[in-house]
């Protein structure tokens, strides 16, 4: 078994299979990949707010890729997560247009401070727990060409599945020789549905061991996670009822803002990015047609 490295040098902004990997593995190599920040270092603890100019072709650089020997269509390619480190520096960003809800039209940035390494401190003593993770791991897709990083599919991709932490294990179906794996868009802490688009982004690194399933023909990414901690002291839950699981989500978003700012005073904004980073949608019932039941889920231990 080796270890390599592949240093902040060397990525790439689009999937592609025709990309040379920076780096030859064979099945039980460990690798470090440093990993740089989502938005290319554009974002910094001197930006005010989204900066006018801001340019989302330098979103999502890739650390890789890596080729794993013997790794060929048909196979899985078996991704231990061994260790996720962030950076001591965060952020999370309201984008107009982007994100669920769409009444969030103006700019905002919210600039976090990661020097510990169990929570980041929030508006109004309010702890957000840190749970790194890599919210884009993949390998080379299908289909031939170039593709943008943002949606994911069957090759992974931008996942944003936070369970992928330090224990859990990413089973990818492999497309071409070689698989070609890379990772990147670390995030300290998100929470399930990343609702306003940024999760708390940060540079740092992760160590992932690979090996290999033969023939398997798997067709979709699958994942084994160590599972999560539980709030010692519960949840509070919105909901959201309708016929479009979308639109509950939405009302189940808008929901947790009113009761995040009208409970603990912070601004909309600030509710609306503390939804992305610590507050966790789930399906409660797809069966009592027509009508389908969205939770949002926000942990009390974060609330002083």
């Amino acid at each position: 078994m080796g270890s390599h490295r592949v240093g902040r040098d060397k990525f790439h902004y689009l999937w592609s299979r025709n990309h040379r990997p920076v780096l030859r593995v064979v099945p039980g190599d460990e690798v470090t990949f440093e990993i740089n920040d989502v938005s290319s270092w554009q974002v910094t603890r001197d930006s005010v707010a989204e900066r006018p100019g801001f340019d989302q072709s330098k979103l999502y650089p890739l650390s890789g890729p890596v080729h794993v020997e013997g790794a060929e269509p048909g196979d899985t390619l078996l991704v231990d997560v061994l260790g996720v480190e962030n950076d001591d520096f965060g952020w999370s960003i309201i984008l107009p247009g982007e994100g669920l809800l769409e009444e969030f039209q103006k700019p905002y940035l919210y600039k976090w401070d990661l020097v510990r390494k169990d929570y980041a401190l929030f508006e109004k003593g309010i702890k957000v727990p840190l749970r790194p993770f890599c919210g884009v791991m993949g390998v080379a897709p299908p289909e031939p060409g170039v593709s943008a990083v943002m949606p994911p599919g069957r090759h992974g991709g931008n996942l944003d599945i936070k369970h992928l932490t330090t224990g859990s294990r990413l089973e990818l179906p492999v497309w071409v020789d070689g698989a070609l794996f890379s990772t990147g868009d670390l995030h300290a802490a998100m929470g399930d549905g990343e609702v306003c688009v940024s999760a708390i982004e940060s540079a740092g690194r992760a160590r992932f061991r690979f090996d290999l399933a033969k023939k398997t023909g798997l067709g979709w990414p699958r994942y084994f996670s160590s599972g999560e901690q539980q709030a010692k002291r519960g949840y509070y839950v919105t909901t959201g009822i309708g016929p479009d699981l979308m639109a509950a989500s939405k009302s189940a978003v808008r929901g947790m803002i009113d009761h995040l700012t009208g409970t603990y005073g912070i601004g909309r904004e600030e509710a609306y990015v503390l939804c992305s980073v610590a507050v966790d949608l789930r399906i409660h019932e797809v069966v009592d047609a027509p009508n389908w039941v969205i939770g949002a889920f926000v942990p009390l231990d974060i609330f002083p």
